[in-house]
């Protein structure tokens, strides 16, 4: 065998496919969307790649340079396709012409690093919505597959496929280029804000079945950590965001063994702590410490509110008091119902479950956890008849099936 390969197992080459999808698919599709100027070209045109990699790696070995062979293979792959395209519609001749001519002329390493920020922000460009640019980005940037992205938001792979196509379509013609200044610091910010929303989704999953999607959530964190990586060039304020958002997300990941029991949810203050993850917890809180006297932001709150229960023993060691305040300096900050409603049960904790609900009074939010909470207050004081009424209109609005299970158990226990 040639001096570029070796001999290859089954097995290694299961496992030089998935580490070159792991940690190479991000950086040469920006690669490829910097030489082609489509992303759905290079989309198609990488994964075609490492199909053959997946044919031809068995029997020619595993090469010295997986990502290099990969670059290649995608880069021949794309100039046959615009060839299709040119002889098909004859309408993009030149972009084939110097798309093969190009490909003498491989992008610099040194590019690597900003093509690759750019295509984080594409994906997360203004254009789209934000559920969709959660999608398109763990899809385009992290290398998800599409039947796993559909799994994710309990779609329909078809139906995930179509979302996914509009989702490239409407970003048709936006400059594959690094904005400057301000509009720089807003796009970072409004990808920082795709990675929360894919973390959300896989941690806390509003339907379905599971408690949790520990896969998701740790591909959002992959996410953020790409993009922390890469956003160096951007404004103080919106690294220090950087930080506190991976910070939080850790934090919370931190507890995803603890949180489930034999496929039922745990509570915070019934999780086994021992059961956390403490060197992710000890990261977070690395992360954190150079902004705790920072001017207070959404993400850092919510972090520095997160490692207040990370650094309780025992949830009865939970210094609610401090978490009330956080949470008074986040609803300054970003005074929304979801706020609001965490405010109140920290409230409760702290001062009683009066206090809680009267900070409910008037609240408006879509979906079941508004009433959960509700009900679970109006029980601690003593109201059943409210209570059971409140987990009535929880267990009616209620799509995921662990919480669910939890609301019965609740209301059960009242009856």
């Amino acid at each position: 065998m040639s001096g570029g390969v070796r001999p290859a197992s089954e097995e290694s080459v299961a496992a030089a496919v998935t580490a070159a999808w792991h940690d190479e698919w991000a950086r040469l599709l920006s690669l490829l969307v910097l030489r082609f100027r489509r992303l759905d070209l290079a989309e198609d045109a990488l994964s075609a790649a490492f199909e053959a990699a997946v044919r031809t790696w068995p029997e020619s070995g595993v090469p010295r340079a997986p990502a290099a062979w990969l670059l290649t293979a995608a880069r021949r792959r794309g100039a046959d396709l615009l060839r299709a395209e040119a002889t098909a519609e004859r309408a993009l001749p030149d972009l084939a012409v110097d798309a093969i001519a190009a490909d003498a002329a491989p992008p610099r390493p040194e590019d690597s690093l900003d093509v690759r920020l750019r295509l984080v922000l594409l994906c997360g460009n203004p254009r789209l919505r934000p559920a969709d640019a959660a999608a398109l980005s763990l899809r385009i940037v992290l290398g998800v597959p599409t039947e796993d992205v559909a799994r994710l938001f309990l779609v329909r792979t078809s139906t995930m496929a179509a979302r996914l196509t509009r989702a490239k379509k409407r970003l048709d013609g936006v400059p594959f280029a690094l904005p400057e200044g301000d509009e720089l610091a807003s796009r970072v910010t409004h990808a920082a804000d795709v990675a929360h929303l894919a973390f959300t989704a896989g941690y806390l999953p509003g339907s379905g079945p599971e408690v949790l999607r520990a896969d998701v959530a740790a591909e959002a964190i992959r996410l953020a950590r790409l993009l922390r990586e890469l956003a160096g060039g951007a404004p103080p304020g919106v690294r220090r965001e950087l930080d506190a958002l991976l910070a939080l997300m850790l934090l919370q990941h931190s507890r995803r063994r603890a949180r489930v029991d034999g496929g039922r949810l745990v509570l915070l203050a019934d999780q086994d702590r021992r059961d956390w993850r403490h060197d992710e917890i000890a990261a977070a809180l690395e992360l954190l410490t150079p902004h705790v006297l920072a001017p207070p932001s959404t993400y850092l709150l919510q972090a520095l509110i997160a490692a207040e229960h990370a650094v309780a023993r025992r949830a009865e060691d939970t210094d609610w008091a401090r978490i009330v305040a956080r949470y008074a300096e986040l609803e300054a900050v970003a005074a929304t119902p979801v706020v609001r409603l965490n405010r109140a049960v920290a409230v409760a904790e702290s001062e009683g479950p009066a206090a809680g609900l009267a900070l409910l009074d008037g609240l408006d939010l879509p979906g079941h956890r508004l009433p959960a909470v509700r009900a679970e207050l109006h029980a601690r004081a003593g109201r059943t008849a409210d209570a059971l009424r409140w987990y009535d209109a929880a267990l009616t609005l209620c799509d995921n099936d662990a919480e669910e299970e939890l609301l019965r158990r609740g209301r059960a226990a009242l009856e």
